[in-house]
């Protein structure tokens, strides 16, 4: 009998969702945008990050950012983001993996992704030691549609293509 061989590649998806509350700016791929509001969060409430966060750990089915950074511990309390992303992609390289690419959506009416996704990309690349090219992220509204179309939240989904090492 053989041990069965795995693929070289694992995938995971993830989603994440903030509403709005008080604040002048939002984080978003590691980056502070200037908004007309913030978010209700634990941490920094980095939607990009997050959803990217649980795309790697679903991957290879590590749970999720609320099992790895519980909102019960204060340690977290304002965290920034790109410190998860970074613990979540030791996680991943200690098990012989690393993201091959992420594609990731910014659902939301505003503020407007576009002028600051190279940076976001840049921000995340940087983060995963990855190339620019690897990392995608673009946004859409919900055509006024839901919680985002009243400008109520934001969310943004990711996709993470994992390679083995």
């Amino acid at each position: 009998m053989t041990t069965p061989q795995f693929p070289p590649f694992r995938i995971g998806q993830g989603y994440d969702v903030h509403a709005f509350g008080e604040g002048d700016h939002v984080m978003l791929g590691g980056i502070r945008v200037a908004h007309s509001c913030g978010v209700l969060a634990h941490s920094d409430g980095d939607v990009i990050l997050h959803a990217l966060c649980d795309a790697m750990l679903g991957a290879l089915a590590l749970g999720d950012i609320g099992v790895h950074f519980p909102p019960t511990d204060m340690r977290w309390k304002g965290a920034d983001s790109a410190h998860l992303l970074a613990h979540c992609n030791g996680l991943l390289r200690e098990r012989g993996w690393q993201v091959g690419n992420t594609d990731i959506t910014v659902i939301c009416e505003r503020p407007k992704v576009g002028p600051h996704a190279l940076a976001m990309r840049e921000r995340i690349a940087g983060v995963l030691g990855i190339a620019l090219d690897c990392v995608s992220v673009k946004a859409t509204t919900s055509e006024k549609l839901g919680f985002t179309g009243r400008s109520e939240g934001i969310a943004a989904q990711a996709s993470v293509l994992l390679v083995a090492l």
